[in-house]
């Protein structure tokens, strides 16, 4: 039986993280408990001090197909490379310079929300079509392919 998965997130500022995510792959905020209309509203009710309410984020698929993304403060910063690392499908069925456009559209389009280009890879045979490295407002890296 196939299992569904959680991506999880260590960062420094949860909402600021889940509002870039969710540019970026069309996600949202899940909805707030029944009976609440917000999450504020929701995280009052629940005694969450104001301090502690940027604490986790989440994020979901509005179409349900995707994973659930969760974000968690932690004290420590990012250090190193990711080991793991997100490849957003932003030019699905292009080939070529047409791919290529289609990329750079996408993370022209993601600069204003906090995201850095690190690196342009050109399509090369056999496998590779091309792709952009950008890093998430925090330094995670992750591939425009």
């Amino acid at each position: 039986m196939a299992r569904t998965v959680q991506v999880t997130v260590d960062c420094a500022d949860p909402a600021r993280l889940a509002a870039f995510w969710a540019e970026a792959l069309g996600y949202r905020l899940p909805d707030p408990p029944g009976g609440f209309a917000s999450w504020d509203e929701a995280l009052e009710a629940m005694g969450v001090p104001p301090a502690n309410r940027n604490d986790a984020s989440a994020l979901v698929d509005p179409e349900g197909e995707g994973p659930r993304l969760f974000f968690q403060r932690v004290p420590e910063g990012k250090k190193t490379k990711n080991r793991l690392h997100l490849d957003v499908r932003a030019a699905p069925g292009l080939e070529g310079d047409a791919r290529m456009a289609a990329l750079e559209a996408e993370a022209e389009r993601l600069l204003p929300y906090g995201a850095t280009r690190l690196s342009r890879h050109e399509p090369a045979p056999p496998l590779d079509a091309g792709h952009i490295v950008l890093a998430d407002p925090e330094g995670n890296e992750f591939c425009l392919d």
